[in-house]
């Protein structure tokens, strides 16, 4: 759930974003965009919604991933595309927690998605997974390559496990069908290295999952650390970062560990940060399809070195010398290496000895003052020298040396000013045929709220945010036991928040409109907060946590289901209070903790339940 925020940003600012990401020789020119097959289920940073929210509901217009993969490939017809699932929609674990109950409906549910790309975007998904870091069943990957086959679909591969290289590895080895249905083997953060078992199976090796790093220079040197170390130590042929763009809100896990940042859709400020400029070395003077040379390997006084070729004469050789301190990876943890100021030569020998001249590309991380980012530099003559050439390195630097002369560093007039989230904000959720899903600025942390037109409702009720998700998804993380759509901005303190409210479920269905709420992704279930809740029971509640565990205060409200109420919730200072149709139900409730957060909607369960007319004012 990492693009959250990118596709609401206005024009021109969200092109720009795209073509500093996908455009070839302009910024990262990235080669593969793996994206989540979304389950309704919190992946990270947030739920993505599924194309089958119930068994017999398909809709390939939910999300943002069809409109990222599509942008994708508008800038690069070539971009190698995947998916791979997170969470599963909990009709396809028949109550268990579990997608591998019924292997076969599964298997029709992710080819179902393969399909729905192609019928409904045009895009020919290459690559699929099996379950995101989590176990693997032998029996539904080769019931999912037959699935594939019968559809017509050979041409996708299968890589797995997403996970580590075992037991993945040795399943290969000891059963012969499953090495043949299996094409490529993707690990995640390997830290450079693989295992005899995985170089044995003779499968191409990636990288699937990997960076995911503050983009700061110490990210921006991890990654050039790993991308020519993962095939250097490792022989792993794609390095896969998570995530593409920083566009959810910063406080969340994770955040900003983007190639680049995109996290102010209201303002359409960004940053194009180092990482970007790390990957062109890379990919503006590869393509897939390119090999490495078998001479590729570490520098004698620290760094790694590797070449490619297109086998039609180009020849790319990068260089990187990131040193320990500046190179950091959020994970695996990094042994001590060394890195010294070094001179080294380089001999083109057999067909590349023709080559006269190379273009060179350098950057140097570090101090802001000393530092380059993607700089051309003068190119290298290789006249009289019999093919050989000398470099000096200093530690934290980046060169490509290459024959291909079509490199570039695209820049874009500088954005807008970063500017605070609005302190007061609206949203009536009056649009008829919404662009997206979702409503604007709306991060689901768990369950899914989607744009709905209530066709019995002439009146000013017609368009609202309805809660689509009536049970618990297949999980990834722990999701919470009620659902939350977190919006705003982290640092609101004082806040006023109004929303209309109708809860869809007799009896036992709830709503909550909440203020400071402190925490989201993987940890929204210990969320903490002011939450105003109320039931179709006939009662009301105050909690100081989503849970529902701390309760502040609880009463009777003449609140039943299937109709619209509007609830508002103040929080000043210590205390806080809560009207119903603008009367005082509850008042003076002192609010210690926490002393800031986003605004929030949700409800008790999963269960159907609408909102509208959201409104906030945090003007301090």
């Amino acid at each position: 759930a990492t693009s959250r925020l990118l596709i609401n940003y206005p024009e021109p600012y969200r092109s720009q974003i795209l073509d500093y990401l996908f455009k070839p020789n302009f910024g990262a020119s990235l080669h593969i965009l793996k994206v989540e097959i979304g389950g309704d289920g919190q992946t990270t940073d947030g739920t993505e919604p599924s194309h089958m929210h119930y068994a017999l509901d398909e809709n390939y217009f939910r999300g943002y991933e069809w409109w990222l993969m599509k942008e994708a490939k508008k800038r690069n017809s070539n971009i190698t595309l995947m998916g791979l699932p997170w969470s599963f929609p909990g009709w396809l674990g028949k109550r268990f927690d579990w997608p591998y109950v019924n292997r076969h409906l599964t298997a029709y549910y992710i080819v179902s998605w393969i399909v729905g790309a192609k019928r409904y975007h045009d895009l020919d998904i290459d690559y699929i997974g099996i379950w995101n870091e989590r176990s693997f069943d032998i029996n539904y990957i080769k019931v999912l390559r037959r699935m594939l086959n019968y559809q017509g679909l050979e041409r996708v591969k299968i890589i797995a496990s997403d996970n580590l290289w075992e037991p993945i590895s040795a399943s290969m080895l000891l059963d012969a069908e499953l090495m043949e249905v299996i094409d490529v083997i993707g690990a995640h953060y390997p830290g450079t290295h693989t295992v005899k078992d995985a170089r044995l199976t003779k499968k191409k090796l990636w990288s699937s999952e990997d960076f995911s790093t503050l983009n700061n220079a110490m990210g921006a040197g991890c990654w050039g650390r790993i991308l020519n170390q993962n095939y250097v130590n490792g022989y792993m042929t794609s390095t896969i970062a998570w995530n593409v763009v920083a566009s959810y809100y910063e406080q969340l896990p994770y955040g900003r560990s983007g190639l680049m940042t995109a996290q102010e859709p209201w303002s359409g400020h960004y940053v194009v940060e180092a990482p970007i400029w790390i990957s062109a070395h890379t990919t503006q003077f590869t393509r897939p399809g390119w090999y490495y040379l078998k001479t590729v390997g570490h520098l004698e006084k620290g760094g790694s070195y590797v070449a490619l070729t297109d086998g039609l004469g180009n020849l790319t050789i990068i260089i990187e010398t990131m040193s320990y301190k500046h190179s950091k990876c959020i994970r695996p943890l990094l042994p001590y290496f060394n890195v010294s100021h070094q001179i080294a030569t380089f001999v083109l020998q057999g067909s590349f000895s023709e080559i006269l001249e190379l273009q060179v590309w350098y950057t140097k991380l570090g101090k802001s003052s000393e530092s380059f980012l993607f700089k051309q530099l003068d190119s290298l003559w290789l006249l009289d020298s019999s093919g050989s050439f000398t470099v000096e390195l200093q530690e934290d630097e980046l060169f490509t040396l290459t024959t291909l002369t079509t490199g570039s560093k695209g820049s874009y007039p500088p954005p807008p000013k970063s500017q605070p989230f609005p302190p007061v904000y609206t949203d009536d959720f009056n649009v008829e045929y919404p662009f997206f899903s979702e409503a604007p600025n709306f991060a689901d942390q768990t369950g899914v709220f989607e744009y709905f037109m209530n066709t019995e409702d002439p009146g000013e009720h017609r368009f609202t945010l309805r809660q689509v998700l009536n049970q618990r998804p297949i999980t990834w993380a722990a999701d919470a036991a009620s659902t939350i759509s977190i919006i705003g901005d982290y640092k609101w303190s004082n806040m006023t928040i109004t929303c209309d409210v109708y809860i869809e479920t007799p009896g036992k269905g709830g709503v909550f409109i909440a203020g400071r709420v402190n925490k989201g992704g993987i940890l929204i279930r210990s969320a903490r907060g002011i939450f105003f809740w109320i039931f179709a029971n006939g009662t009301y509640r105050v909690t100081g946590d989503l849970a529902g565990w701390l309760i502040y205060a609880v009463g009777q409200a003449e609140v039943t289901a299937q109709e619209w109420y509007t609830l508002t919730l103040t929080v000043k200072g210590h205390l806080s209070a809560g009207m119903l149709n603008g009367k005082l139900l509850w008042s003076e409730v002192p609010v210690n903790f926490p002393k800031n957060g986003w605004a929030a909607i949700g409800t008790h369960s999963f269960d159907f339940a609408q909102f509208d007319n959201f409104h906030v004012d945090a003007t301090p």
